[in-house]
């Protein structure tokens, strides 16, 4: 059996190694990696996404799978540096897979798209109203968008995944999470998880635009996995029960209790979810 030729952008940030990492253990895959520094490896490709180039975008020729990892991951990231590398990147990546006949495009976007839920008590599904409260979650919001485009208009398989809190320490435990509160807890991802889950979303045999959430299984998590699950066959194999410290349950009392009572939920800043 042929390989499968995956491409995958970021290719030596967090995200990026580890799937690296899986992917080559699996076997069966050849790889193709991209990123803005390859960090002294000279199997990694450097590209500068935000300005589109034949000598990056010939990498694409003959690609099954994209995986986008590529961005500016900071949360208060500011627009300066949102728009070239989470705006145009993401349109010069999309433009470039359709151009060289790719099959299938992984976005990574994130749980900041509906980060303006933050106090509010519903279930957050893939279909529930964007609401995102920084220029990070606008623009992987904006990646959605175009996503979907590109699977209406030019028949390519898109998953956009709202990848949860997969941490960089080493061996990314839950426990060194506390500063994040119960929310952010809630939407941990370990390693296992993570790798899981975009090794399913590359095999899927899945037409058309999905948008999917990507966490472990966290006891009291709000974020729904059914349809992960159901369209990808994601079983989680962790979870972590949250255990926010005193001062940031108190904190996420009071600014629940002022969403609820004066409707001010649109008015969340990043800084709440520390």
């Amino acid at each position: 059996m042929a390989k499968r030729t995956v491409l995958i952008t970021g290719a030596t940030g967090n995200l990026g190694v580890k799937l690296r990492r899986h992917l080559e253990a699996l076997g069966g895959y050849e790889l193709r990696l991209l990123s803005l520094t390859a960090d002294g490896d000279p199997t990694v490709a450097e590209a500068d996404l935000s300005v589109y180039d034949d000598r990056w975008t010939g990498k694409f020729r003959g690609v099954d799978t994209v995986v986008h990892l590529a961005a500016s991951a900071p949360a208060l990231s500011s627009w300066d540096e949102i728009v070239p590398n989470n705006i145009d990147a993401v349109l010069n990546v999309g433009h470039a897979a359709v151009a060289h006949g790719a099959k299938r495009i992984i976005l990574a976007s994130s749980n900041w798209v509906v980060a303006g839920h933050r106090f509010a008590e519903v279930p957050l599904t893939p279909d529930l109203p964007p609401r995102p409260v920084n220029p990070y979650g606008a623009s992987k919001l904006f990646a959605e968008r175009y996503g979907r485009h590109l699977a209406e208009h030019h028949g390519i398989s898109v998953i956009a995944l709202r990848i949860g809190w997969c941490q960089k320490t080493p061996g990314n435990r839950p426990e060194s999470m506390t500063r994040w509160g119960g929310w952010g807890q809630r939407m941990w991802l370990s390693d296992c998880d993570y790798c899981q889950i975009m090794e399913k979303a590359i095999e899927a045999e899945l037409a058309g635009f999905a948008v999917l959430n990507a966490m472990s299984d966290n006891p009291g998590a709000r974020w729904d996995l059914s349809e992960t699950r159901r369209l990808l066959g994601y079983q989680p194999a962790d979870g972590h029960t949250a255990s926010p410290g005193l001062g940031t349950r108190l904190k996420g009392r009071i600014r629940g209790l002022q969403a609820r009572l004066f409707g001010d939920a649109s008015r969340i800043s990043a800084t709440d979810f520390w």
